[in-house]
């Protein structure tokens, strides 16, 4: 089981970010809590976008695995891969 607060919570870290620098997101504090199952199967997590002054995260999925990817906020050189695997 996981819930959207500890996937994002990775997300974050993986861009060297935190909670701290979240400016808003479209989730509830009920949805952010909600454990799911993030595994195959279904899509279970609830749709969301969260902004931070550098990214924007949204929900990915694979074959019914879930999981948070995001991309700069800004133009940039960056390449994004493609969500959902391949």
């Amino acid at each position: 089981m996981a819930c959207w607060f500890e996937l994002i919570t990775d997300a974050l870290a993986s861009r060297g970010e935190g909670w701290t620098d979240a400016v808003r997101t479209t989730l509830t504090p009920e949805e952010l809590m909600r454990e799911f199952d993030a595994g195959y199967g279904g899509v279970e997590g609830a749709a969301f976008t969260l902004w931070t002054n550098k990214h924007v995260y949204f929900p990915a999925v694979y074959d019914g695995a879930e999981w948070v990817t995001s991309v700069p906020r800004d133009p940039c050189n960056e390449r994004k891969e493609h969500v959902g695997g391949w």
